[in-house]
């Protein structure tokens, strides 16, 4: 072994002190490697459920990966005796050289502490929508809803965010807190419908589709409740009535779960178009021009006095 040390001492100039340390390096690297394949590929796979196998395996990887720049730190960095040392060698470095990979770190710790998402949920940040899929030390990863879907679906795009942004942009989650979202879908019906029939018919559609959703949806208020300032008082469907340049619009306003948003429109469509062909007095509306006769069409009280004056 000396003689080996020495010939590498004489063919690349690297003291036996120094080539001790690298053997060392090399070792311990390779040792917590095996662990983290052994942790991954022996243990994880045995766990059924996804999320806590996607848990364990990245929090594996964090905890070996620290492990590592503790051991190789403590190997050669001189005089190395606490890790409070350490660690102030080390962010001062990163501070002056790494201030953007620094603030990710920052974000990073910001996720993992006061956990405004995680990995499952589905969340709006900067302009982009998406479920989490991933979570990692510098950035995390949507799979991206909407843009030029409708209904919030997905697009089957893969979005990379820098953690850095969780300071500077506003994050909507939809799974925290409440975990329900209001939906409408306006309809829209002539003047000359029977909006009255319309409204009901529309009332009993949504109390049909959506009554199961508000009484879970109370329970959740009240859990809700105790961590933040949610206090609905009406969680059943509602069908609100306007006006229109065209006609009258009538709103259904219900609630569902934000990945279920596109099938509840549909069934609810599918069954306003069912119900309203069988109405012989109600006809949906759109953008159109008519000629409007005041002295034929209009109230009495509205039409214009034709006898003469006097």
């Amino acid at each position: 072994m000396d003689a080996l040390s020495q010939w590498f001492e004489s063919l690349l100039g690297i003291s036996s002190a120094t080539q001790t340390k690298v053997a060392t390096s090399l070792l311990g690297i390779i040792l917590l490697w095996i662990i983290y394949l052994v942790i991954t590929r022996l243990l994880v796979p045995r766990v059924e459920d996804l999320y806590v196998r996607y848990r364990i395996r990245k929090t594996s990887g964090y905890v070996i990966f620290l492990v590592g720049i503790l051991v190789i730190g403590r190997i050669w960095i001189e005089g190395f005796q606490s890790l409070v040392t350490y660690l102030g060698i080390v962010s001062a470095g990163l501070a002056i050289a790494m201030r953007d990979p620094l603030v990710n770190l920052a974000g990073w710790l910001f996720i993992v502490w006061r956990r405004p998402f995680e990995v499952g949920d589905r969340i709006e940040i900067g302009g982009h929508a998406g479920d989490v899929i991933d979570i990692r030390v510098f950035s995390f990863t949507l799979m991206e809803i909407g843009n030029w879907v409708e209904a919030e679906q997905s697009t089957g795009r893969v979005i990379h965010i820098p953690n850095g942004k969780v300071f500077s942009e506003a994050i909507a989650n939809y799974s925290k807190g409440f975990q329900y979202i209001w939906n409408e879908i306006r309809v829209l019906i002539t003047f000359e419908s029977n909006w009255k029939k319309a409204k009901d018919i529309l009332g009993e559609i949504a109390r049909k589709h959506a009554e199961a959703v508000s009484k879970s949806a109370a329970d959740r208020v009240r859990q809700a409740a105790r961590k933040y300032m949610i206090f609905y008082r009406k969680l059943t469907p509602t069908v609100y009535t306007s006006v229109t340049d065209f006609g009258v619009q009538l709103a259904i306003r219900y609630l569902c779960e934000p990945r279920r948003r596109r099938d509840t429109s549909e069934a609810i469509w599918e069954e306003i178009l069912t119900e309203f062909a069988r109405c012989d007095d109600i006809d949906f509306a759109y953008p159109t021009y008519r000629y409007f006769d005041n002295v034929l069409e209009g109230k009495s009280g509205t039409r214009p006095d034709s006898s003469p004056s006097g």
